[in-house]
């Protein structure tokens, strides 16, 4: 799969999706909207190592190493799918392909929305540069390790799917609800989310509404 040459569909420029809110969703919906709607956020130990590595790539840059130009910082955007974010390191070969690299604090593992992060990346550069990007790198800095991240049709399917799904709740301005699962226990919006006492009073709720009802006789 490569560039799309549908490229004359533009979406309005405020309907844009964040590349990170893309990544925030297939994660947790209700984090993207806790994150990207209600504007809040507070930190614990994993954002702050987060934003420790970060800052080792957050200032745009041109460099050259091994004969190979590295950019960091580099913004990014799609008109076709209403994209934008930054790369945080994107090399590009002698031929110009691009290739990029996202900065993870923890230690080398897969993670679907981190994989989906990179591939919305090679969209944004295929669009931008016209030439393929096959596979990109996410970088753990824990274990000082790369793992290679082929940009395969399923990720693009799914990318193409989840940006409408996110371009749609964040013109909604609502909370989707709380999911209560294993997401939760790192979650830095733990505190603010409350998902296990939410789900709790949804369940009573449900509960209650149930306590009344006259079965119909057969």
């Amino acid at each position: 799969c490569g560039p799309d040459p549908s490229l004359n569909v533009t979406i309005s420029e405020e309907d844009w999706v964040p590349i990170s809110a893309l990544q925030h969703f297939s994660y947790c919906p209700r984090q993207c909207a806790l994150i990207h709607v209600e504007q809040v956020f507070e930190e614990n130990l994993h954002t702050m190592r987060g934003q420790a590595v970060h800052r080792l790539v957050d200032t745009p840059d041109t460099s050259r190493e091994h004969g190979v130009r590295v950019e960091r910082a580099l913004p990014l955007y799609s008109r076709r799918l209403g994209l934008t974010g930054k790369a945080d390191v994107v090399e590009f070969g002698t031929d110009g392909t691009a290739y990029p690299v996202e900065y993870k604090h923890g230690p080398r593992r897969e993670k679907l929305h981190d994989d989906l992060q990179l591939a919305a990346q090679a969209f944004c550069l295929e669009e931008m540069t016209g030439k393929v990007v096959p596979e990109g790198a996410l970088f753990h800095h824990s274990s000082r390790r790369r793992r290679t991240v082929q940009i395969t049709a399923k990720l693009r399917q799914l990318v193409e799917a989840l940006v409408p799904q996110v371009r749609e709740m964040l013109r909604s301005n609502r909370l989707p609800p709380p999911v209560n699962d294993s997401r939760c226990h790192n979650c830095s919006l733990l505190d603010l989310c409350q998902p296990k006492l939410l789900s709790a009073t949804r369940q009573l709720a449900q509960e209650l509404s149930h306590l009344f009802k006259v079965e119909e006789e057969s």
